[in-house]
């Protein structure tokens, strides 16, 4: 079900999500006219996202055929189960995540400053403890590698971001699903409960 009251719209939330995940999913027209879905690494960065890959590869080919494509990025925090709210009902089982949806059009990128910075972008993620040279387009060690590797930016030009975490949901309800959440202690419990409270609507 679409509800309102999960859209964010505040840039920072939105540019610290994409920032902080390290894939997502990129839709494409394929060769057949089926949908294409190839799930990727990715750098934001500059405000766009950057993706690299063989020239030769598949979503070049479609890309290259259609530059219009969707790309997707989203996080499941928690499983809420029903018995939560309700020792009976099924219905009340859900879930808590981030999600972000993005149309755009994706276009190789010839610039070897454009490529490097991308890249950096993406390692810094990937590898954030280093050990590699940094990755310029001046050190001649990485000018060959820039020029032939494919490099590949989505301009947005159409964002949606949802964020769902029990927004809809009345103080009571909310604060025993938080309560129970920190309770059962999984992976990303306590940071789903933290992120209930920084989303509640009557929450400053």
């Amino acid at each position: 079900m679409r509800r309102k009251e999960f859209s964010v719209e505040e840039q920072n939330e939105i540019d610290a999500f994409l920032s902080g995940m390290s894939y997502g999913y990129l839709a494409t027209e394929g060769a057949d006219g089926w949908p294409h879905l190839t799930p990727l690494n990715y750098a934001y960065w500059n405000g766009n996202i950057y993706f690299h890959g063989s020239r030769a590869g598949s979503k070049m080919k479609e890309i290259a055929q259609s530059d219009k494509v969707s790309f997707a990025v989203s996080k499941e925090y928690a499983i809420v189960p029903s018995y939560f709210t309700d020792p009976r009902q099924a219905c009340p089982a859900t879930a808590f995540f981030k999600s972000v949806h993005i149309r755009g059009v994706a276009e190789p990128v010839e610039d070897l400053d454009e490529k490097a910075g991308a890249l950096s972008s993406l390692m810094e993620k990937l590898q954030p403890e280093g050990g590699y040279a940094p990755i310029t387009a001046e050190d001649p060690e990485y000018r060959g590698e820039l020029r032939g590797v494919s490099v590949v930016r989505i301009t947005v030009s159409e964002l949606t971001a949802k964020f769902k975490f029990g927004q809809n949901l009345n103080e009571e309800r909310r604060t025993h699903i938080a309560d129970s959440l920190k309770e059962r202690g999984r992976p990303d419990d306590a940071e789903t409960a933290e992120l209930m409270r920084r989303f509640c609507p009557h929450h400053q």
